[in-house]
């Protein structure tokens, strides 16, 4: 059989969630409305944070950077799922698979970081709150933020780079809603040992090494928060990683059980479901679950209200 290596300009043709036309129309409208509703929750946190001083601490550093990554992780997928929603030919160009690739990989894996050192800092500030403000260092947190990034972009790299470059043999039908790792490796016509290695060394470094860390974290965290007398510091105190705790759960759960087993046989219908987990309810409900059970939050959304409303006088 002969080897056709894809060119630049290849393209690929994606099956998405359903070949029905009204479903699909109705999907477009959902997940529109999601995407819509991400974009404003999430920049309404960077807004906030921007605006008001109180808020320029540690933990919302970090959640400024989670905004970041998941405006930029939605954005990177969604707005092309909603046009193909319209079309009866889904087509994406090589380049723009790659890149799609690239970007998703990329912010992905620097969530699941930025998600562990959240939990360093959470844990600091139950376990040592008198020493918070000298170990959560500005120079501390933007280390920790800058090895998300980095650490991120270059497992994106090495990924996308071995990804792009399998033979397909002439078969370019993708039978998933967007260019995912999983998805396009299933179209090699040759050996992929050398991917399911990468791909499970990949959910080692961006996945279950961050998980053990949070898992760590927030097991000293409850045990000192069961050491606290007072029934009030006790529930201020869980009240004050529940959130994250949340965000937490639903990130690594459902990630780890698709990438830590490359050999497998997950079905491409569960691997559409753990996509559209992540590029549209995990940035959707973020910000949501940070505002809603934060009342620093609260009150800093107050504050910017009430100073708009001052200066309209």
């Amino acid at each position: 059989m002969r080897r056709d290596n894809l060119t630049w300009e290849s393209e690929f043709v994606l099956l998405g969630l359903s070949s029905d036309r009204h479903t699909q129309a109705g999907l477009s409208v959902l997940f529109g409305a999601a995407y819509v509703l991400t974009l404003l929750g999430n920049g309404l946190v960077l807004l906030l944070i921007g605006l008001d001083a109180r808020l320029h601490l540690p933990m919302y550093f970090f959640l400024c950077n989670l905004s970041v990554v998941d405006i930029g992780y939605t954005s990177s997928g969604v707005p092309q799922m909603l046009v193909h929603f319209l079309l009866e030919k889904k087509t994406i160009s090589f380049t723009r698979c790659g890149t799609q690739l690239f970007f998703s990989l990329a912010l992905g894996g620097t969530e699941f970081l930025l998600l562990a050192a959240m939990a360093y800092d959470r844990y600091v500030a139950v376990c040592d709150p008198l020493r918070y403000m000298a170990v959560m260092s500005p120079r501390c947190c933007a280390g920790l933020a800058a090895v998300s990034w980095l650490v991120g972009l270059g497992n994106s790299v090495v990924e996308t780079v071995v990804t792009m470059r399998l033979p397909t043999c002439g078969h370019h039908v993708l039978n998933h809603v967007a260019c995912e790792t999983l998805a396009l490796v299933r179209l090699a016509c040759v050996d992929i040992t050398l991917n399911q290695v990468i791909i499970l060394a990949s959910s080692v470094v961006v996945l279950l090494v961050p998980c053990c860390l949070v898992s760590l974290s927030y097991t000293y965290i409850v045990a000192a928060i069961l050491r606290i007398r007072s029934t009030g510091g006790r529930r201020k105190a869980f009240g004050t990683c529940a959130s994250h705790l949340a965000v937490v759960s639903m990130s690594y759960g459902m990630a780890l059980v698709t990438y830590m087993q490359p050999h497998s046989t997950a079905s491409a219908q569960q691997d559409k479901v753990v996509t559209l987990f992540y590029a549209v309810m995990t940035p959707m409900l973020n910000p949501l679950i940070y505002s809603l059970r934060n009342n620093e939050m609260k009150a800093a959304l107050s504050r910017v209200l009430m100073r708009s409303s001052e200066s309209k006088l």
